[in-house]
């Protein structure tokens, strides 16, 4: 009798062992990396030096946030990738559309070869639930310079993963040697147009 006790318990608590490391493995080490499609058709950007600014949006291309599926209760998007370009001949700018041959001056954002502005993240920190900082590299004119963006998730109550994002950020038009001033106005200003601002909204699908 004793020996079928023990053996039940045994059993019992191999069956026991199996499940937590199978709930374990499951919840912490079951990652699947899954590509999203995003829809982000447009991107905006101003430009400014503190007393006037000029808004203008582009088109987006090749829109892509990888991240890994998540079954713990761990950040969701901690560990996402984001990659996307803008071809700078899709340049309006918004409300003033007399403006937008400035946009497009040859040298400013268009280069020679016209290349795309690109953007591709290095990584990321979780700066709070659902807000990230994105490091990358930013190619314009086909140069490329480490940026730093912010993203931000945006989900309902009952979701557990941000089906919108909000990337942000500035850059220094001078880390690529872009002299906004001179080259749409022909002359070098005392206080520089340098500040690139820009802002998109991403919907996961």
């Amino acid at each position: 009798m004793n020996l079928i006790k023990k053996s039940i318990v045994l059993v019992a608590v191999l069956i026991t062992v199996f499940v937590v490391s199978g709930y374990t493995k499951s919840t912490l080490t079951d990652k699947k990396t899954e590509a999203v499609k995003a829809e982000g058709p447009t991107i905006n950007f101003f430009v400014t030096h503190g007393h006037c600014s000029t808004p203008f949006a582009g088109k987006v291309n090749d829109l892509k946030v990888d991240y890994p599926t998540r079954l713990d209760m761990g950040n969701p998007l901690e560990d996402m990738v984001i990659s996307f370009e803008v071809d700078p001949n899709s340049f309006n700018v918004c409300r003033a559309e007399e403006l937008t041959p400035k946009i497009k001056t040859p040298g400013l954002f268009v280069g020679v070869n016209n290349e795309k502005i690109r953007f591709r993240s290095t990584n990321v920190y979780t700066m709070g639930i659902d807000w990230y900082q994105v490091n990358g590299k930013m190619s314009i004119k086909g140069v490329e310079k480490d940026v730093k963006l912010f993203v931000t998730g945006i989900r309902k109550p009952n979701e557990q993963v941000a089906t919108t994002l909000v990337l942000d950020g500035q850059v220094n038009l001078f880390d690529w040697g872009i002299d906004y001033d001179l080259i749409v106005n022909g002359k070098s200003d005392n206080v520089p147009t340098k500040w690139l601002y820009l802002n998109m909204k991403i919907e996961l699908v």
